[in-house]
């Protein structure tokens, strides 16, 4: 491993010179990026499908154009976002002025999943980029393909001592974890996120870890049935449900169970036709290990459509199942096309029986009734989601992307981004032309007039 030890020692070299930090070498860096990325979507789009068979449009909207969408944003913003705030100042410290600067960290380390392998690479490392920053990217081993790609876009378009790609397995990232780093940027599963923070903590690095979890649906009594089914299959079929905020079950008030049920069906046979198998609008599970994780949580029993699966071909048809808290459906993140559905018959009570479990990334609320969505949004304790829809709050740059609990750390997208990547220096500069001389000794006679100046100026 001795050429990463000797890549982490130019990036250090790099930094120090300061050549990542004027904006017109971040703005420089992005721009070409860019280009290389448009230049290569064809082989992005390939390699995405050899490794996940993922469908064009799911490969380009979810991977491709929300990496575009943020590139343009931060090519567009970058001075704007690198300059010093200025906040207001405290009177206590008259005459002063008051910034906020933004530092890029140093050396960040990108660790990235298999389900969405270019977004979730390159995303990050767009703003880490932005903020400054020298950067090593490590892609999921388990989709080589696009890992493949994104070492040769990476190195037609920066020089390795500022940004560089490593590929490898277990004993690659069990190394790089054990390199000092000033960042760590992890995308994954809970159990390997504590393994990373675990190593974070012996340094004392800062992370961000976007996790996972069981994401909720609620469908409420007074939901749009049909549109609410139309959207929860959309979103759990997108990537075959290998998605970290995807629905992973839905909890669906007793009385409307039936009939959201037959929408279910009906929106599952209107996306993929009467043989999803041979769709060319549905992915395949990454590999035989999760093809086999995951349909070894299904309970032939519980199925009330689909259950099917090729082993061959990676495939899991989309299915839906009668389940309890207790299914081993409900013990784990299920991260492919199987949909538990259980019933409640109070909202308030559902609410608390979630809350009982870890937090999850995501949840969404399908209802009508003001009442019942505040108390969805007040209550319920997870990363972010939706009202009368599934995903979507994951496309704009303007919300903040974020677990909480078990299901990450730290948030990102847009501006976030920037903020995630850069460390926050407060500074006083203080005014000369006058000194009140009330906070030097001696301290005698002064503790009163500084406990009415406190309840002044507050």
């Amino acid at each position: 491993m001795k050429h990463i030890q000797d890549l982490l020692e130019q990036q250090d070299l790099f930094f120090s010179s300061k050549k990542t930090l004027p904006i017109e070498f971040r703005k420089k860096s992005l721009v070409k990026l860019r280009k290389e990325i448009k230049q290569n979507e064809n082989a992005i789009l390939y390699a995405l499908y050899q490794d996940l068979r993922k469908p064009k449009f799911e490969a380009y909207t979810s991977e491709i154009g929300l990496v575009i969408n943020e590139l343009d944003y931060f090519i567009k913003n970058i001075a704007k976002l690198s300059k010093p705030k200025r906040v207001k100042s405290a009177l206590l410290n008259f005459p002063s002025t008051d910034y906020i600067y933004s530092d890029p960290y140093g050396r960040v380390l990108i660790m990235a999943p298999w389900n969405y392998p270019f977004l979730l690479v390159i995303n990050p490392l767009i703003a880490a980029i932005a903020s400054g920053n020298c950067v090593v990217c490590k892609p999921s081993e388990e989709t080589p393909n696009t890992a493949a790609v994104i070492k040769t876009l990476i190195a037609k378009t920066f020089k390795p001592e500022h940004v560089e790609v490593i590929e490898g397995g277990l004993e690659t990232n069990q190394f790089l974890l054990k390199q000092t780093w000033d960042y760590i940027f992890f995308t994954g599963s809970t159990r390997v996120g504590k393994i990373v923070l675990k190593a974070a903590a012996e340094q004392l690095c800062p992370v961000t870890l976007e996790l996972g979890g069981k994401s909720p649906v609620i469908v409420n009594k007074d939901a749009s049935l049909e549109l609410a089914a139309k959207r929860i299959i959309w979103g759990k079929l997108f990537n075959a449900g290998q998605t970290c905020i995807a629905p992973d079950y839905i909890y669906v008030h007793e009385a409307v169970k039936e009939n959201l049920v037959s929408y279910l069906i009906k929106a599952i046979k209107i996306a993929l036709k009467e043989e999803p198998q041979k769709s060319s609008n549905f992915a395949r599970i990454v590999n035989t290990k999760h093809f086999d994780r995951i349909t070894s949580l299904v309970d032939q029993e519980e199925v009330v459509f689909g259950g099917k699966f090729d082993k061959e071909d990676l495939f899991i048809e989309p299915t839906l199942t009668n389940s309890s808290w207790d299914s081993k459906l409900m013990q784990e993140e299920i991260f492919g096309p199987i949909l538990p559905i259980l019933t409640f018959d109070d909202l308030e009570k559902a609410i608390q029986t979630i809350n009982k479990k870890e937090k999850p990334l995501a949840a969404y609320y399908f209802g009508n009734r003001k009442q019942d969505k505040d108390l969805f949004l007040n209550s319920l304790y997870f990363g972010g989601g939706c009202i009368n829809d599934t995903l979507i709050h994951n496309a704009t740059k303007n919300l903040p992307f974020g677990g909480v609990g078990a299901s990450g750390i730290g948030a990102y997208h847009g501006a976030k981004s920037f903020d995630c990547f850069s460390h926050q220096k407060g500074i006083v500069k203080r005014g000369t032309w006058v000194d009140v001389p009330i906070r030097y000794r001696a301290y005698e006679s002064k503790l009163n007039l500084v406990k009415r100046l406190f309840k002044y100026f507050s």
